[in-house]
């Protein structure tokens, strides 16, 4: 992958153990309340209404789920996805393959891990495509920047395990 190009194809990998057995994270994970604290305190996802009173890990799958906006300090939107959830095993992973107004395509797969009595590992891989000249680097450092925020937020959440890498 060429990351200095405009709309060349990024990818971000984001990990941290947080103290909590993965049936409690997974719990966490698949919401949208979990996901808006992960976001939070500037930033939150409103969901679309396919997923109100759901999860993640009930929606239909390969489906659109209708558009999620992240919004600046809960009203400015600065950000749009087209949201796809394509797979889900309950309490392992799920993957996301949407448009955001930024990326073309957006994949992210989301993975937990059993990692010790009471642990559980937590790894984000993002895989994007940007739009038009949006430089890959810009998108890199967003979104890297922007998943080990939540990973800060879900040790925060949880209590810190290990460091993200």
């Amino acid at each position: 992958m060429n990351s200095t190009n405009a709309g060349a194809a990024v990818e971000i990998v984001r990990s941290c153990v947080v103290d909590a057995p993965r049936p409690d994270v997974w719990a966490r994970v698949v919401t949208p309340a979990g996901v808006a604290d992960e976001f939070g305190p500037l930033l939150t996802m409103r969901f679309p209404a396919a997923l109100e009173g759901a999860s993640i890990a009930e929606v239909p799958l390969g489906r659109p789920l209708g558009r999620a906006w992240i919004l600046l300090l809960g009203v400015l939107p600065v950000e749009f996805d087209d949201l796809v959830i394509v797979e889900v095993a309950e309490s392992q992973f799920f993957r996301e393959r949407s448009s955001l107004g930024s990326c073309r395509v957006w994949e992210h797969h989301r993975q937990l891990e059993d990692a010790g009595p009471g642990a559980t590992r937590v790894t984000d891989t993002l895989r994007a495509q940007p739009r038009g000249l949006l430089p890959a680097p810009v998108v890199r450092s967003v979104v890297g920047a922007l998943f080990s925020h939540r990973h800060r937020r879900l040790r925060r959440a949880f209590g810190a395990g290990r460091a993200p890498r």
